[in-house]
């Protein structure tokens, strides 16, 4: 038996170098996966938004290479790479090969910025250990500097000549190591969706971006002179619910009494839509994902306001209870674009921000230009409140159809107990099962006899069923056939509602069947049924539809029978091919008859048993053009069906059951 490592004084080592993030890429940068790769691109980007922010160099090139390695130039100041002799070392090292070291520490210093995306000094240096290779450039005081890097070691040292240009600025190209990060494969959309967000907080600075495929590069090119306000506009378009409105201040505040004052500047564009909606935050041009101290201030600023004009002008309803920030948000476009000179992240991966200063400037800020603009703009302000009560009272309305559908659908009874006509099979492996749709009590009898017991089980569909596209959802609700249905099938519904995401009670895991199988006569009466039914299923399950668990029992057109053969021809083309094979011989052919008609063994062959039935997979491609044809013929668009019928009747005219 081997021995267990001994746990001592020589156990506790410490990582040193470009082993710091080497080997432990996720503390740095998030993950060791594809989003710490982006995350070691946007420190790099950063670095030369802050030097363009601050009014050095208007023109920021990316450019992704088609074997993964990227390039940033920024027309800035340049890095300063030259002897430091304060430090007694070379900048190049304290910026590319030491964490917690760089030029945005010092906030009363003239050389340091004053709102920086790059705080820690960890960005630079750790995208530099994490890379294959990096080659850098700085042109700046006269000379052009270079520096070559291999996975996190110096090769070669500075190298400097003298400079005669005008421009100065800094080019980084490097690789992300595959031995560092499990995948490097940055796709192109997190490039465009990232440059986008920076040129839309960074009003003025254009943004190019190349992309290269097959040798040639593709050139995108992002800028938004009015920053925020452009992006606003854009988002609502021309049919928003009021104007664009941008304010702005800049404070001093502290986190605590006791921390010292530092700035904050606070940019927000908003407007209200009852067609879209979007709320974004951002602090020193970084994305905040998570929101944070914005998110917290946002919330508590726009309910207490718009719940105090309610309140004010009498629009609530007696005793109704107070608006959520859901119901504000359902109808609010809003942009905020804030900065500090001392941020405090949730993490080095930014996607939070925890500062109570901003925090409380930001939410005294909006409370306070919200009730200024509730004044002035009465008429803007009697269409926000409507449309917040509207998504508040829907909201209302479709929790409590979520919860009475809940009920309905759920019981403690067997489903067989709560379902008339239901049979059920043997099994109860979810992944075996499978269920047949069936018309009619007649058709009940006939595959209840021709099925296997074990794992196939019969639902009769009782009646017309209802058609899902024309009704609304109290309606469907109501009908017993529905509802049984959906019983049965365990799944719950997703109905899709404007005022509430969470509405829908679907659970696909909870789905009983393996196969939903619609089975109706090969007449107009049964293609009917089946249409309506497949409209049910898209309406009120379409991941059932999605997830290829619907099928269709194809059904035999004709019944060819000789002296020792019977042939099932499910088409017109297979009946006149048998018909050729048959040449010389006796024979009889009759159109098929309904499914109750049937006898058990015959229905088992042609309809029942894997082994020789046919079934017609609804697949999730067809799901558009489906719901399309749906629309057109079920649905309310009455003059688009007459066009329909106009141009394609004459097929059907045959079929039609019409005298």
């Amino acid at each position: 038996m081997a021995k267990k490592p001994v746990y001592g004084n020589e156990s506790i080592s410490s990582l040193k170098g470009a082993d710091r993030v080497r080997r432990r890429p996720a503390v740095i940068f998030g993950s060791d996966g594809i989003e710490g790769c982006e995350h070691s691109i946007f420190e790099i980007l950063s670095n030369s938004i802050d030097e363009a922010r601050e009014g050095y160099g208007k023109e920021i090139t990316i450019t992704r290479f088609a074997d993964d390695s990227v390039e940033v130039i920024d027309r800035g100041r340049g890095c300063p790479v030259d002897y430091n002799q304060k430090e007694q070392r070379y900048n190049w090292e304290l910026a590319f090969c030491e964490l917690y070291a760089g030029g945005k520490y010092n906030n009363a210093s003239a050389e340091s910025y004053e709102y920086s995306l790059g705080l820690n000094g960890l960005g630079l240096c750790a995208t530099q250990y994490a890379s294959e290779y990096m080659d850098v450039e700085v042109c700046r005081d006269g000379f052009r500097y270079t520096l070559h890097f291999e996975r996190g070691e110096n090769v070669g040292g500075l190298q400097k000549e003298p400079y005669s240009g005008k421009a100065t600025g800094t080019k980084i190209r490097w690789k992300p190591d595959i031995q560092v990060f499990t995948d490097i494969h940055i796709p192109v959309e997190y490039y465009l969706d990232t440059i986008k967000r920076q040129a839309i907080v960074n009003d003025g600075i254009k943004f190019v971006f190349r992309n290269q495929v097959n040798g040639k590069f593709e050139t995108t090119e992002f800028l938004y002179q009015n920053g925020i306000v452009d992006h606003v506009k854009e988002m609502v378009g021309e049919d928003a619910l009021t104007s664009v409105q941008f304010w702005q201040t800049e404070r001093k505040v502290r986190d605590r009494a006791d921390k010292p004052e530092y700035r904050t500047k606070i940019n927000v564009a908003l407007a209200f839509s009852n067609r879209n909606k979007q709320v974004e935050y951002y602090h020193n041009s970084s994305w905040l994902e998570h929101g944070g101290a914005p998110d917290k201030a946002v919330r508590n600023a726009f309910v207490y306001q718009i719940d105090a004009y309610l309140k004010q002008t009498g629009k609530y309803n007696k005793n109704e209870s107070k608006i959520t920030f859901a119901d504000v948000e359902d109808c609010l476009v809003l942009v905020i674009s804030s900065f500090s000179n001392q941020t405090s992240y949730e993490n080095q991966t930014k996607k939070a921000i925890t500062n109570k200063g901003i925090q409380e400037a930001m939410t005294e800020m909006l409370r306070h230009q919200l009730e200024i603009y509730f004044i002035e703009n009465p008429m803007e302000a009697d269409k926000i409140a409507a449309q917040v009560l509207i998504n508040k009272r829907s909201r209302e309305d479709a929790e409590k159809t979520r919860l009475n559908i809940k009920k309905k659908l759920t019981s403690t009874m067997d489903v067989t107990s709560r379902v008339a006509k239901f049979v059920d099979c043997r099994s109860r492996d979810a992944s075996e099962r499978e269920i047949f749709i069936v018309e009619g009590d007649s058709a009940l009898g006939a595959c209840k006899q021709a099925r296997d017991p074990n794992f196939q089980a019969i639902m009769p569909i009782r009646g017309k069923i209802l058609n899902c596209l024309k009704a609304d959802y109290d309606k469907i609700f109501k009908s017993e056939v529905i509802t049984d249905l959906l019983k049965v099938l365990g799944c719950g519904v997703e109905v899709k509602a404007k005022a509430n995401k969470e509405l829908s009670t679907f659970d696909l895991s909870l789905l009983r069947w393996n196969k939903v199988i619609l089975c109706t006569d090969a007449d107009v009466d049964g293609f009917q049924i089946r249409t309506l039914l497949l409209t049910m299923l898209y309406r009120l399950t379409p991941t059932l539809i999605n997830e290829g668990k619907v099928f269709i029992a194809e059904s035999p057109l004709f019944e060819i029978t000789t002296k020792n053969e019977t042939y099932f021809a499910y088409t017109e083309k297979e009946k006149d091919d048998f018909l050729k094979q048959l040449e010389g011989k006796k024979y009889t052919i009759q159109r098929s008859k309904g499914l109750g008609e049937n006898e058990p063994d015959m229905m088992n062959l042609t309809t029942m048993n894997p082994e020789t039935r046919r079934l017609i997979k609804v697949m999730p491609e067809d799901a558009a053009r489906t719901a399309e044809m749906f629309d057109l013929l079920l649905g309310d668009n009455l003059s688009g069906r007459k066009d329909f019928i106009a141009e394609n009747g004459y097929r059907y005219i045959d079929t039609a059951d019409v005298s």
